[in-house]
């Protein structure tokens, strides 16, 4: 596979990628606030859920760059 052909799937990958992680982040936004709208109360991030968020974020990513090292 020549250069050109290796930079343009790379794009597309990183394009894919970008796209996939602003509409999951979009949708969660949405579902944050349906549910304030649903429940009526503010609803307040802590810490720990900061904290929850984030090693699911890792968890995804890890999950992610292993589905490209399959053993054969």
């Amino acid at each position: 596979m020549d250069e050109t052909m290796k930079e343009n799937r790379n794009g597309l990958i990183l394009l894919a990628g970008g796209l996939i992680g602003l509409l999951a982040g979009l949708a969660a936004a949405y579902l944050l606030i349906k549910k304030q709208e649903d429940t009526g109360q503010s609803i307040k991030i802590t810490t720990g859920d900061g904290l929850k968020i984030g090693m699911g974020a890792v968890s995804l990513i890890k999950l992610a760059s292993d589905i490209a090292v399959k053993p054969r």
